[in-house]
């Protein structure tokens, strides 16, 4: 059998929100399996990660467990988890989902669902009868989340306040560069327009080079509207980010256009790359059209500021 691990079997009630929980633990890197017979259990952990997968042993797996889960018996169920526990090392929590039977009524209305242990009876019914058959698991469980009260998107908020793990859970950032002239990149979140700059296109000396140069990055520093802008940008990434990570949001692309797409996008998606990592982000900088040759015909007729006015 492989290496110890951290295993979560996820339990309670139907409707109380296992499927929720199981799609966030997923969005955070978790392996999830539901409803898998206990018996195939030795078989999942033995089972060498596919090719190609994100994987090694090392995931943490959540297995989806109920009343209709083949060969259900809670106290089988709480004795197999006993032997993963002694026999092989294997760190085994239980969660269970808990919710009021009068809310759970009125979420089968809702739904015009049919409660798997009453599909020809009242749904109060079968949450009797199911309620009585978890007992064991509900004794064994040691953590417990009553839904009563949770919408969905506070369950899963809860999830992954409780259960991101180290590297699990980030949100992906890309920061990317981009030139308005070829169109604006379909997957961006943020978009900035880096156009109120001055362009360095216009000078015959500084046309060839990029927003990685380094008389290039001087030419555009120098615009007297760079140094606010880029610290109100900072601030506004620096308050927005985190927020999107807490809501679960598996991937954010900040990116950054000017006409062309070569010189002011780029330096300023670099130098927010850099500023961002010293805050602590991962992230990953592409530049889309980086490699375009200039045109004058995409760059416009530049811009003369004359007499202290626009």
């Amino acid at each position: 059998m492989s290496h110890p691990k951290h295993i979560l079997l996820v339990t309670g009630m139907s409707g109380a929100g296992k499927s929720t929980v199981l799609r966030t633990l997923e969005d955070l890197g978790w392996e999830v399996v539901d409803n898998l017979p206990l018996l195939l259990l030795d078989r999942l952990l033995d089972t060498a990660p596919a090719a190609g997968s994100q994987g090694d042993d090392d995931r943490p797996l959540a297995i989806g467990i109920g009343t209709q889960t083949r060969g259900f018996n809670a106290e089988s169920i709480v004795r197999r988890i006993k032997k993963l526990q002694e026999d092989h090392g294997h760190h085994v929590g239980t969660l269970y989902l808990e919710c009021s039977g009068s809310e759970l009524e009125r979420r089968y209305s809702e739904t015009r669902r049919r409660h798997p242990l009453a599909q020809d009876r009242p749904a109060s019914d079968g949450i009797a009868r199911e309620r009585e058959l978890l007992i064991p698991l509900r004794r064994w469980s040691n953590r417990l989340i009553d839904t009563t009260n949770l919408s969905s998107n506070e369950l899963a908020h809860q999830i992954r306040t409780t259960f991101s793990g180290d590297g699990l859970g980030k949100t992906v950032l890309t920061i990317a560069s981009f030139g308005f002239a070829r169109g604006l990149p379909r997957d961006a979140d943020l978009v900035f327009d880096m156009r109120f700059l001055r362009n360095p296109h216009w000078e015959p000396l500084l046309r060839p080079g990029t927003g990685k140069d380094a008389d290039v990055s001087a030419y555009i520093v120098e615009d007297p509207a760079y140094a606010p802008a880029m610290a109100q940008i900072e601030a506004l990434l620096l308050l927005l980010l985190p927020r999107y990570e807490a809501e679960g949001k598996s991937y954010v692309t900040v990116a950054f256009g000017c006409t062309g797409g070569r010189h002011r996008s780029v330096h300023v998606a670099e130098r927010m790359a850099r500023r961002l990592r010293e805050e602590g982000f991962s992230l990953t900088v592409t530049h889309r059209d980086l490699q375009t040759a200039p045109q004058d015909s995409l760059e416009g007729a530049p811009v003369t500021i004359s007499g202290g006015g626009v």
